[in-house]
């Protein structure tokens, strides 16, 4: 009979980082089976989604890899990279620890991989005809990752205007969701007229079985329900501000939808505590006197209830919303060609596999 009972083995091996993980389950036959459990899967992935962290690929535009870094409120930073996957790709969303990625040399190749694991899933051609000048529609305009914990299933969503060679689009947006259990795509066709900036492209959120993206124009979220293969429109708080100098992003906080706006001075902090009644809370309200020569070029990226990251053009930032702490977490030293917080994404570490 062992020192402690399988149970509180469990959940000392639940809470240590995936690498000391796979560690660990070298050491002997009852730690193996223990953590090889689809209880014990369920549960790290449980305890991982709750610290968030910034994932920022930080590749140079002359190298053949993908290089990665991802940035931990406890453990610092650690850096990985993607050439596991045999090819030079993009990270185009994140959510539970899994990535999806397209291919730069191969326009419409899209991969999900698991970059902590290094197991990775090329998916399927999602259109019949090669993007060519003469049906430009094949770029994705957005490009969703929705990883259910629960069911161990995800999926791919990708989302553009339709547009003939030398028209503009006529509104039609057609959307193409990938099921990660049929290993298929399907089709969705609406009208849309909305746009979006290159933030709201990367902070999409996946709560409540649907994806949610923040409009251009920042007057509400659209989301996409995947249960029903439905979009809707979800109105922001009213409190929020359209004013010059005000920005407003979209995260997510503990499984819930969140929206960020930051001013001169403020950063206020929302969140939908009821999502079937569209009901939002002031949780938060930060100032940004000590940091007030970053405002302007200031994201916020990852959150949770204790802390929340944000990336400038050098920096990660985590600010610690209990002590009010302000603490530098990376910093590059040459100036890179583009802000950290263009290429920066929400990120948490899991054991969820992509196959």
């Amino acid at each position: 009979m062992g020192v402690f009972p399988d149970e509180v083995i469990i959940q000392i091996l639940a809470r240590l980082p995936v690498k000391s993980l796979y560690q660990a389950k070298t050491v002997c036959k009852l730690w193996y089976r223990l953590s090889s459990d689809r209880y014990f899967t369920q549960l790290y992935n449980e305890l991982s989604a709750r610290k968030p962290m910034v994932l920022i690929d930080i590749s140079d535009s002359t190298e053949l890899k993908s290089s990665l870094i991802c940035v931990d409120n406890l453990r610092a930073v650690s850096e990985f990279s993607l050439d596991f996957m045999k090819d030079r790709v993009k990270v185009r969303a994140s959510c539970n620890g899994l990535l999806c990625c397209s291919s730069i040399p191969d326009k419409g190749v899209y991969y999900v991989c698991n970059p902590v694991t290094r197991e990775y899933r090329l998916l399927p051609k999602s259109r019949e005809r090669p993007v060519t000048r003469f049906y430009p529609d094949g770029e994705a305009t957005l490009v969703g990752l929705a990883c259910n914990l629960s069911t161990h299933k995800f999926n791919v969503v990708l989302a553009f205007y339709h547009r003939t060679f030398g028209h503009r689009s006529d509104g039609t947006f057609i959307c193409l969701i990938f099921d990660s259990e049929s290993s298929r795509w399907r089709k969705l066709v609406s009208l849309q007229d909305d746009q979006f900036t290159h933030m709201n492209k990367n902070q999409v959120v996946f709560v409540n079985g649907a994806l949610h993206w923040l409009t251009g124009s920042c007057l509400y979220i659209l989301a996409l329900d995947l249960d029903f293969d439905v979009w809707r429109k979800i109105s922001l708080p009213d409190e929020i501000s359209y004013g010059s100098g005000n920005r407003v992003n979209l995260l997510e906080s503990d499984g819930c939808l969140s929206v960020i706006q930051i001013s001169d001075i403020w950063m206020k902090i929302w969140v939908m505590k009821d999502y079937q009644k569209e009901q939002w809370y002031l949780v938060d309200r930060v100032s940004l006197r000590c940091i007030k020569g970053l405002v302007p070029g200031i994201f916020p990226i990852s959150q949770s209830g204790e802390y929340i990251f944000l990336a400038t053009h050098k920096q990660v930032l985590v600010h610690h919303r209990k002590s009010r702490v302000w603490k530098e977490m990376y910093s590059v030293k040459n100036c890179p060609t583009l802000p950290l917080w263009f290429w920066a994404h929400a990120f948490r570490t899991t054991i969820f596999s992509c196959n």
